[in-house]
């Protein structure tokens, strides 16, 4: 596995993490991108609104694209299971115990 695919799977893990920590589960890509800047993910939009989709077609998460231009990701139970490391998904880091 390359330093790229490592990033990736880290990522998106902080992703559905931060998701999983809302009281709605819920949180818009612009936050989600500065959220991810402050733990070292410094990411454009676009990767941000990519790993989303992702999230979207691997049932981890949906997306919902409000009439502004604004993406709304949502934690699945699936998605949160994999965030608690309850259960593991290919291109997703797994979370060390806390």
């Amino acid at each position: 596995m390359n330093t790229h695919d490592l990033i990736t799977r880290n990522r998106r893990l902080a992703i559905l993490r931060f998701l999983s920590a809302e009281p709605d589960y819920s949180m818009n890509t612009s936050v989600l991108q500065t959220a991810l800047r402050h733990i070292g993910h410094g990411v454009p939009r676009d990767t941000v609104e990519a790993d989303a989709a992702w999230l979207a077609e691997q049932g981890l998460a949906t997306v919902e694209h409000l009439d502004i231009p604004v993406t709304v990701l949502r934690i699945t139970p699936r998605g949160a299971d994999v965030a608690s490391g309850v259960a593991a998904h290919p291109g997703v880091d797994r979370p060390l115990p806390r």
